[in-house]
């Protein structure tokens, strides 16, 4: 069993745990009352110069702890503070130690577009986002048939919430529907966790242009981003780089300064 598929069963154990203790039309109901107009995610990056999704990540499955002790709440402020286009907040408890407790604690410090990053593969799951407070959620190729992608995505859509569809693979880009905001290609390969910045720079061209592009995982250079940004891509998703420091704020707004310091580093990418 690879890292992927456990994961997918943890994750489906605990939907049903959820569900015994509260009911999806009782969920449903309430994140269908959420009167909180949600930020859009993909303007939010079209907008920015330097659009840095940073991550609030405590651990990783491949590594560990990166930051065990991680305060939500000012790690968040911090990184809308200073100059994050889009915050990521990881709420799955089992392998990567958040919760959904950190998105709405991040949602009370955060003007920014907010994504849920998960393993998603119930509507359950996306009322508890709209509910907690996201802006946008996560939905991983590699963890969903195509029809079911397409249908969560719509769903995401009825609950106002933007979509971001990530892909390992060209095959996955027959993943990308209607309902999608952005298309972010995933580094890592989540079967093995190996990670190789050069999948994106070979899907790019394959991406439409009419969706916002992603480039997540592996990212730790400013020298990577202009290359990325060259290629297309719109949105660089990084976590471990700033998560590992002492200061994740701080180490974010040194790496914004550098990368607007970067000669021929092109500001903004056309809409």
């Amino acid at each position: 069993m690879n890292i992927l598929t456990k994961i997918l069963a943890t994750k489906r154990e605990e939907i049903a745990a959820c569900q015994k203790q509260r009911s999806f039309d009782d969920i449903y109901s309430e994140a269908r009352q959420v009167t909180r107009s949600t930020l859009s995610f993909s303007e939010s990056l079209r907008r920015s110069d330097t659009p840095i999704i940073a991550e609030f990540k405590r651990r990783s499955p491949s590594k560990g702890f990166i930051s065990k002790g991680a305060n939500v709440e000012s790690v968040v402020s911090g990184y809308a503070a200073l100059g994050a286009a889009a915050i990521s907040v990881l709420t799955d408890r089992e392998y990567f130690a958040g919760s959904l407790i950190d998105l709405t604690e991040a949602r009370l410090v955060s003007g920014v577009p907010l994504l849920r990053k998960d393993f998603i593969v119930s509507p359950y799951q996306l009322c508890e986002a709209r509910i907690a407070g996201a802006d946008a959620a996560l939905l991983i190729a590699a963890a969903l048939t195509r029809e079911q992608c397409s249908e969560l995505a719509a769903f995401a859509r009825s609950l106002d919430l933007e979509v971001l569809l990530e892909v390992h693979s060209e095959a996955e880009l027959s993943y990308i529907n209607p309902h999608v905001n952005a298309v972010g290609v995933n580094n890592r390969d989540l079967s093995t966790f190996v990670t190789d910045t050069s999948v994106s720079l070979t899907l790019a061209a394959l991406i439409p242009d009419s969706y916002v592009k992603v480039s997540e995982s592996g990212i730790s250079d400013t020298e990577t981003v202009k290359t990325l940004q060259k290629a297309g891509f719109g949105g660089f998703l990084m976590g471990e780089n700033f998560m590992k420091t002492n200061n994740p704020p701080c180490a974010l707004a040194a790496f914004i300064e550098e990368l607007k310091s970067v000669k021929g580093n092109p500001a903004r990418l056309p809409n």
